[in-house]
C-alpha cells in the first residue's frame, strides 16, 4: 500500500509544479524508466531512493508516505490511463477523521468488508 501512496503523491506533485518525470529523474539521479517503472506501480524504491526523490521535490519523505487525497479518476489520468488496484472492483480505501462513536462502527465495517475479502470465492 505504502508504495501506491508513494507513487500517487509523486505525481501530485510533479502535476502541482508543472515538472516532468524527466526532470525529477535528472534531480533525483534515476533513470527515467525506473521512475515510470515506480510511478506506475512496477518498482519498489529502495530508502535511498525514495529519499533522492523527496529532496529532489523539496518535501520530507513522511509527506511522501502519507495518505493521497485524489480520487480513483484523477489518480489513474496520472499514471497514464490505469493506475494498479490494490482492491477489487467496487472496494474502495478511504480515510476519515470521526468522533469516537462514529469511528467504532466504521471499524466493524472495515473488519466485515476484510473478512469478506479473504474469504476465497
Amino acid at each position: 500500500m505504502h508504495n501506491q501512496i508513494f507513487f500517487t503523491n509523486i505525481l501530485r506533485l510533479l502535476d502541482e509544479r508543472g515538472m516532468t518525470k524527466n526532470e525529477l529523474a535528472a534531480k533525483a539521479d534515476i533513470s527515467v524508466s525506473f521512475l515510470s517503472d515506480l510511478t506506475n506501480g512496477k518498482a519498489n524504491p529502495s530508502l535511498k531512493i525514495m529519499e533522492a526523490i523527496a529532496e529532489a521535490l523539496e518535501t520530507p519523505l513522511p509527506t511522501l508516505l502519507e495518505s493521497t487525497d485524489l480520487d480513483r479518476e484523477s489518480l489513474d489520468a496520472l499514471a497514464g490511463g490505469n493506475a494498479p488496484r490494490s482492491l477489487p472492483e467496487g472496494v474502495v480505501r478511504v480515510s476519515a477523521v470521526l468522533p469516537e462513536h462514529q469511528a467504532f462502527i466504521v471499524k466493524k465495517w472495515d473488519e466485515a468488508a476484510r473478512s469478506k475479502l479473504r474469504k476465497p470465492s
